[in-house]
């Protein structure tokens, strides 16, 4: 592999990069990135116009989620990520001018195509920075625990997203179905891929040099973010593979799949009759209730007229027996 960098004259790029210093530029490529997806979550721009204190700690969470959630893990104080002063005032700025900008110019123009994939690409590479740096710190105290240093590599590229049910209830949403351990999003997947590979570069299970990995997976992350933003795609470029390893481990035959077919199709039944017979007893008691209120029939004409003449004829014999009286 070294032969091959060598070759292609990479060596000293991959020496460059693992020396590129993140402050200013890249952090606050990062910081205008995150609180641009948080504005673009629905209800965002209600809640920062009602409480923009909670918008602002919901801000704070997107830019230092990964921070907060490895200190956590690490059993360290969750505030320690607030403690750089001049990294929460460039991302406050950042939300403040993303948010409440008049005419709403900075937002207008970070959303522009060109200006847009330029500052992904960047957040990219801090994302490379935070997984090794999450994977060396726990290497640092666990130096012998595989997964340890994967799960707080993981944590730290990709804290904000799976801290997002918090960040959720920050905001009067509560969405549990939305977890990330439920449906990986791309870079909660490309986070623990890069975890997964320095971890093992740390341990000397993989055999290449830190700044060669850095370079290639940066790279890597940097080039698919731009292809997905250019054709506008969501697919993961590790879907076939995904469905491959899901078919062929966690989707065997289960020997209780015709039992339970068979009690559902019998529950499905019994729904049908009893439907059937309790729209037939309705059916029923509708019919007897319309004969028990039978209408009477009306007199014929004929017989109103026979009683109107024996009442007129019993009158005038009670007015003769008063005239004889």
């Amino acid at each position: 592999m070294m032969d091959v960098l060598g070759a292609l004259r990479l060596d000293e790029l991959s020496h460059g990069l693992a020396n590129l210093p993140m402050f200013p530029y890249f952090d606050m490529a990062h910081y205008v990135v995150s609180v641009m997806a948080l504005r673009e979550q629905p209800g965002a721009l209600e809640v920062s116009r009602v409480s923009p204190l909670a918008c602002w700690f919901s801000s704070m969470l997107f830019c230092f989620g990964g921070a907060v959630l490895s200190g956590i893990m690490l059993a360290e104080p969750p505030v320690a990520p607030l403690t750089n002063s001049t990294s929460v005032l460039l991302a406050s700025v950042v939300w403040y001018l993303v948010f409440y900008c008049p005419m709403d110019l900075v937002y207008c123009c970070a959303a522009l195509l060109p200006l847009r994939l330029v500052l992904s690409g960047m957040k990219e590479v801090t994302r490379t920075w935070k997984v090794l740096g999450g994977v060396t710190q726990a290497h640092g105290k666990y130096k012998d625990s595989l997964l340890v240093m994967i799960a707080i590599g993981w944590a730290k590229g990709a804290g904000g997203g799976l801290i997002s049910n918090f960040e959720q209830l920050v905001r009067g949403v509560w969405k549990p179905e939305t977890n990330e351990l439920l449906k990986m999003s791309y870079p909660t997947k490309i986070t623990l891929i890069g975890a997964v590979l320095f971890a093992l570069q740390q341990t000397h299970y993989l055999p290449l040099q830190k700044h060669h990995l850095m370079l290639l997976y940066t790279i890597f992350t940097v080039v698919n973010k731009s292809r997905m933003m250019l054709t506008g795609s969501s697919v993961s470029p590790f879907a076939a593979v995904e469905s491959a390893v899901y078919k062929t481990l966690f989707a065997g035959y289960s020997p209780y799949a015709a039992l339970t077919g068979e009690v559902q199709e019998s529950c499905t039944d019994a729904g049908t009759t009893r439907r059937t017979s309790s729209s037939a007893k309705t059916k029923e008691s509708s019919g007897n209730g319309a004969a028990g209120k039978r209408t009477p029939a009306p007199p014929v004409e004929g017989q109103s007229n026979s009683l109107k003449a024996k009442q007129e004829s019993e009158n005038a014999g009670t007015a003769d027996c008063k005239k004889s009286n």
